[in-house]
């Protein structure tokens, strides 16, 4: 029977704390429990670790896991919590393994070794980056309680909260080290954007809102955008995904010759699609500038201080800050959400850590005109925002210029586990494309 160290009583956190748990660790795998609570092992789950080690050679496993609920009226509900496998590109430092992280012990000791520098809080989150293979048990081999109950809208921006700045500082650092050892970090420097001079608009931007079944929102979101105040002619376009109730009428009741609707000849459109029938119409501007259905620019100057960037960096991208709202427009937690994670030198090498880089989003049109968009209807800017950091700069503003309504119509508000999942494990696969082509580049010299 294989043997295992359990470490349930003190918090792992430092680098520290696994070289003490290294010390004279004999037995054939050491379980660390990442909770301040108690898992309970279902039968024979130790055996079915030790099992599929053994089958795989994997230097770490995690597995689904049942959860505890504690509901309103004092009862217990028992959920399954599935999990989703740990790609190459899967470099979130909160990727969701449960509790429960099952290393083989020669893994363990050996990456511990390795380690040469010092984390307070990240040490596991390095440790893992350091093992070779990570295997995922589609069973649900234990129970925790559940203590984190907030919707997945509200646990989404944990990452940007001002008050785990340190550690998001440290676990840059970690993922940096990481990218540098695979060969996939790009040294600072940028490409100049190509100008095309067979481009020439007679609009220098354009505010592109996809938009299906928003008739709540809609007419905000345009007279947001036909409010603004620039120095350069823009235009609106609204791309109408084939709504059905009322957006088209709300859209068509506004007359204003900046704004173009645009209804798209094919029906099989996510918002990538959308955003690419937008960006390749004549009447598209210079540079592209995101604006989302529900929501609304900050003032008047938004626009401005966009094209501004692009006009004083040579950009590929330009991506602003925004502020948490709620329909009535009266501020949400975490409040203003800034990505100062985006660095200079290291935002696009810390681009492949975060889940997300920030709004509004805005584009260089003849460059997004070559490499379009997925046709998907999440994560479908963030693929692009990775393609255009691997040459070219990406412009940041981080003063907020744009609202993030949340209201109960927006589509990542209250999402089960099985959508988080999906969303995830999409966003992961996006960072493992990008991450092999990084690798191929540098390889190449290029």
């Amino acid at each position: 029977m294989p043997t295992f160290k359990f470490i349930t009583d003190t918090p792992v956190q430092g680098t520290e704390d696994l070289r003490r748990e290294a010390a004279g660790l004999s037995e054939d795998f050491i379980v660390i429990n990442t909770r301040p609570y108690p898992c309970d092992f279902g039968y024979l789950a130790l055996e079915r670790f030790a099992e599929v080690a053994e089958y795989t050679g994997a230097d770490m496993l995690y597995s689904d896991h049942y959860e505890l609920i504690e509901k309103e009226d004092g009862t217990t509900e028992r959920r399954r919590h599935p999990a989703i496998d740990c790609q190459a590109g899967a470099l979130r430092d909160d990727f969701d393994f449960g509790p429960v992280l099952v290393f083989r012990s020669s893994s363990f000791l050996k990456a511990v070794s390795e380690m040469d520098r010092d984390y307070q809080f990240g040490a596991l989150y390095d440790l893992r980056l350091r093992m070779g293979k990570i295997v995922h048990i589609g069973e649900y081999l234990y129970t925790e309680v559940e203590t984190d109950l907030r919707k997945s809208g509200e646990k989404q921006f944990d990452y940007v909260n001002p008050r785990n700045r340190e550690v998001q500082i440290e676990m840059e650092k970690i993922c940096t080290e990481h990218l540098k050892r695979i060969g996939a970090y790009i040294a600072p420097g940028f490409k100049p954007v190509e100008k095309d001079p067979d481009f020439a608009p007679e609009v220098v931007a354009s505010v592109i809102i996809p938009v299906f079944n928003r008739v709540r929102t809609v007419s905000d979101a345009v007279h947001s955008a036909l409010s603004q105040e620039c120095d350069f002619p823009y235009n609106v376009i609204v791309v109408d995904n084939h709504s059905t109730d009322g957006t088209s009428e709300a859209l068509a009741a506004i007359d204003d010759p900046r704004l173009v609707v645009i209804v798209p000849d094919r029906y099989d459109l996510g918002i990538g699609g959308c955003w690419n029938t937008a960006v390749h119409d004549s009447s598209c501007g210079m540079y592209a500038v995101q604006l989302d259905s529900d929501d609304v620019y900050k003032d008047a100057t938004t626009l401005q201080k966009v094209v501004g960037v692009f006009r004083s960096e040579g950009c590929g991208m330009v991506i602003g800050s925004y502020e948490m709202t709620d329909f009535n427009m009266n501020p949400l937690p975490p409040g203003i959400i800034d990505h100062r994670e985006w660095t200079e030198d290291n935002g696009r090498n810390n681009a492949l850590r975060i889940n997300g880089l920030g709004a509004p989003r805005a584009f260089y049109v003849p460059f997004l005109r070559k490499i379009d968009f997925p046709n998907v209807s999440y994560g479908e800017d963030y693929a692009v925002g990775l393609r255009i950091s691997r040459e070219y700069r990406i412009g940041r503003i981080y003063e907020p210029i744009y609202c993030c309504r949340r209201w109960e119509g927006n589509s990542d508000a209250a999402l089960d586990i099985a959508r988080v999942n999906a969303n995830n494990l999409y966003k992961d696969s996006i960072r493992t494309w990008e991450l092999e082509a990084r690798i191929r580049m540098n390889a190449d010299g290029k």
